[in-house]
């Protein structure tokens, strides 16, 4: 059977269920929840370039990308879904692995991981805005008092205003553009099919990408510990492509409004990765930042779910790659 679409595929297969969804959706939050503190052993401990680590990854992921689309033949994007593919993978492919990796050079990884915890927020009312959907007022709420709360971590971690350093400003930018990069592609996901949509972005950006990592060797060849390279394979091959696969299914799976939700115990799963692998001092405020940011996250999405002008058929893709 010629695979045209997740749609498709699913409608031949009646035994999946929500259950099946949720562990899907899962399998695909475990997977990033290993990106910020992988991402911090190879720019940080491993001293590899930012550039060559964030664009690096990106060009990994476009080659099985590729070949996964040449291997099921799907169809060709419009003029209309490449332009808005450009979109998806000016966010999601290339802005947030860079900015990330720039990032995390100067920042924890447990830092990170609460700062990035207000994506499923950012996400939703990116797609709000997007689809002039009409939501309630419950939901600006939750969205505004979780990016306040994500910059009052900021501060309270930084010892004050005057701690606050440009790496966040470098994270706070990645939840934005990728926000938009994944609420467009929730949107190009209904119509190209979900893994699809993260394939042909991939592909889009694949010049680019490579340029930059060319660029970069030439600058200095990259250089890093077994550690550092092994991270490195793992954000391309895992975070930047097999991970989506998996989430992307679980989303397509269902039921979406319950299965998006999953991702909001990425963070706390990032963080424990970072005490774990990196061996960061966990503190009383990373824990209450993350935990606040994660309720907000929650109250937005939920809010905005139970909205009479919600459409149950959306995929919400709000999650860091």
């Amino acid at each position: 059977m010629k695979l045209d679409s997740t749609a498709t595929q699913l409608k031949h297969q009646p035994l999946l269920t929500p259950r099946a969804g949720l562990l899907w959706g899962l399998l695909g939050v475990s997977a990033f929840s290993f990106t910020v503190p992988f991402t911090r052993v190879a720019v940080a401990q491993g001293g590899m370039d930012p550039v060559f680590v964030g664009a690096g990854r990106a060009v990994i992921a476009a080659v099985f990308a590729a070949l996964a689309l040449l291997i099921t033949k799907q169809q060709r994007p419009s003029a209309r879904q490449w332009q808005r593919l450009a979109v998806v993978a000016s966010g999601v492919v290339a802005g947030f692995p860079l900015l990330t990796s720039f990032a995390l050079t100067t920042v924890p990884a447990s830092h990170g991981a609460v700062v990035i915890a207000i994506l499923p927020a950012a996400t939703a009312v990116a797609s709000v805005i997007r689809t002039k959907e009409r939501t309630r007022f419950s939901f600006w709420c939750a969205a505004i008092l979780g990016s306040l709360v994500a910059v009052a971590f900021a501060v309270i971690s930084g010892g004050g205003f005057s701690g606050i350093h440009l790496s966040d400003l470098l994270l706070v930018i990645a939840v934005v553009v990728c926000g938009i990069g994944y609420a467009e592609g929730g949107l190009l996901a209904r119509e190209l099919g979900a893994w699809q949509t993260i394939s042909w972005a991939l592909v889009l950006a694949f010049p680019l990408m490579l340029l930059l990592t060319l660029i970069s060797i030439g600058h200095q060849l990259p250089s890093g510990t077994p550690a550092a390279w092994g991270s490195f394979v793992y954000l391309g091959v895992v975070s930047m492509f097999l991970g989506f696969v998996a989430w992307y299914r679980g989303l397509a799976i269902g039921p979406m409004a319950l299965v998006s939700q999953v991702q909001l115990v990425q963070p706390v799963l990032s963080i424990g990765w970072a005490a774990l692998i990196l061996g960061e001092d966990i503190g009383w405020s990373t824990v209450a930042g993350g935990l606040a940011v994660i309720i907000c996250a929650l109250l937005a999405i939920r809010s905005r779910n139970s909205s009479p002008r919600f459409a149950p058929a959306e995929i919400n893709t709000s999650l860091s790659s």
